[in-house]
């Protein structure tokens, strides 16, 4: 049986490898972990160098990047509206979170919110490739938390059949 323990790291493309290591430590205070770079690629054997980047997101989290040099420009998914694909970062309250919004803009980023999503609330922001970031702190009570995962299966087999929003968490966006 299958047993996951965590995710070890997801991996993302970066435009440039510098750039995104000095983002991610002066912006979000990462520590820069493990670079690996290679002419080849180990699963495939294909001719393609790139530069592996891990960077520490916390409680044995990594956040990871590729650079491709030799691949066409990065570019990202036209057909998905750019909210969709974020990392999201889970901070400790939401006086941190309001401390990180002012840490952020004193660094010369644009940030977006707080947003109040019932349960968390959260501030957005890009990095220099383009991915949107979020970070966020849990508001939501037990209760919520475990009303909102009994509805879940509800929900999900509502939405299959009819394609619209159920309203079983409504009250998340109402408060």
């Amino acid at each position: 049986m299958i047993d996951i323990k965590q995710i070890h790291h997801v991996a993302y493309r970066c435009n440039d490898a510098k750039e995104t290591v000095e983002f991610y430590q002066d912006k979000l205070n990462m520590d820069f972990l493990v670079a690996i770079a290679e002419d080849k690629v180990p699963s495939t054997q294909a001719p393609d160098p790139y530069m592996h980047l891990f960077l520490d997101a916390g409680q044995g989290n990594i956040l990871a990047f590729f650079e491709l040099p030799n691949s066409p420009k990065m570019g990202r998914d036209e057909n998905t509206p750019e909210w969709v694909q974020h990392i999201a970062f889970r901070i400790e309250d939401e006086a941190a979170l309001l401390s990180a919004k002012e840490e952020l803009e004193a660094k010369g980023v644009d940030v977006l919110g707080p947003t109040n999503h019932g349960i968390i609330k959260s501030i957005y922001f890009f990095d220099p490739n383009g991915h949107r970031l979020e970070l966020t702190c849990v508001v939501g009570t037990v209760p919520q938390m475990d009303e909102l995962k009994r509805v879940a299966p509800l929900m999900v087999e509502e939405w299959s059949k009819t394609k619209k929003a159920p309203k079983h968490a409504a009250w998340l966006h109402e408060m």
